[in-house]
């Protein structure tokens, strides 16, 4: 499911990849196709800008740096592709001392390993995936790990219950059928009655507040991990000081070591000209999600800056699928 269409996984490659998996599946890729050839590495892009004949041409001017030196060139088209996590989301003006706090302070962008919080008292901000998946491993050689949520999440495993990698039971079209015919508040109790047959989220610190989306965790270990008492779920924290964190429930702990924000990242597209930089930000400005219609050519699109029910790769291939046919003119943008 998370291959592209033309290069399936081999046949050796297990059901859910570690990170170095899917980059060794990435090279592949690049090496197959020769995609090596066209790619620059070390090259950073300063600038996207309009050319001045842009309304008839639609052609982009771009900076590029590399080792200090720029270069400009003329490209018919463009496509970004930074995605999602480009910038760090790290909102520290939302924890009140936390200016005070004598601890180390990281974003989840700098987390390698568990070995240099051994012994520590970890607090985790953020019950995602990032966090979950931290604070377990942290768990395994720290003091003790607190894992903080403001909003709660329905934790899954990665097995579903006839033993099939879940994505496989989850991510069908019969589903996403079923969720554009029912009512949203119908659909909230039969998912929430779903996910809660694992375990009481309530019991564990973890049931979801009411909202607009559906918080979702998946990892196997981080019940076992709560049960044991190596995790403590907290709620949101309200504030810190010099070595201590509160939380809105008014429990206080003390002698905190460190604290790795889980909070995710911000789209971020520097490169471009004001407009289109603030636009591109927010899909929902965006036709279909990637094209910007305030320009005279539609020669410019975003790629993969989408939420998804499942792989991010197969949606990504679709979407430049499209794109290249509205760049080369066999495809029309209907506005």
């Amino acid at each position: 499911m998370t291959c592209f269409s033309d290069f399936p996984f081999p046949a050796d490659f297990p059901n859910y990849l570690r990170h170095s998996k899917l980059l060794d599946y990435l090279r592949m890729y690049a090496e197959n196709f020769h995609l090596l050839d066209y790619i620059h590495f070390q090259t950073t892009v300063c600038s996207i800008r309009k050319q001045p004949d842009f309304t008839s041409t639609g052609q982009w001017l771009v900076v590029t740096e590399k080792h200090g030196e720029q270069a400009s060139a003329v490209f018919d088209a463009i496509m970004v592709c930074s995605g999602h996590y480009a910038e760090l989301n790290l909102p520290l003006d939302h924890f009140p001392g936390i200016e005070n706090f004598k601890g180390r302070v990281l974003h989840s962008w700098k987390y390698r390993d568990q070995k240099p919080f051994e012994g520590k008292r970890v607090l985790v901000v953020g019950a995602g995936n990032t966090g979950g998946d931290i604070a377990v491993e942290i768990s395994r050689t720290s003091a003790q790990v607190f894992l903080s949520t403001r909003t709660g999440t329905w934790v899954l495993s990665r097995i579903s219950d006839a033993g099939w990698p879940l994505d496989m039971i989850l991510t069908t079209r019969f589903l996403r059928s079923v969720e554009r015919i029912l009512p949203a508040c119908i659909i909230n109790r039969i998912q929430a009655k779903k996910f809660g047959q694992w375990f009481n989220h309530e019991n564990y610190g973890l049931i979801p507040v009411e909202s607009s989306w559906l918080p979702l965790t998946v990892n196997d270990e981080l019940p076992s991990y709560i049960l044991c008492g190596d995790v403590v779920v907290k709620p949101n924290v309200k504030a810190f000081t010099e070595t201590s964190v509160i939380f809105e429930d008014g429990t206080v702990e003390e002698n905190v070591d460190v604290v790795i924000f889980a909070t995710g990242y911000k789209a971020s597209f520097p490169f471009l000209e004001g407009p289109f930089c603030t636009v591109c930000k927010s899909h929902m400005n965006l036709y279909k999600q990637v094209f910007p219609l305030q320009l005279e050519k539609p020669t410019l699109a975003v790629i993969g800056a989408v939420s998804v029910n499942g792989s991010i790769l197969p949606t990504v291939e679709l979407q430049a699928r499209w794109v290249t046919r509205v760049f080369n003119g066999k495809a029309n943008l209907k506005t």
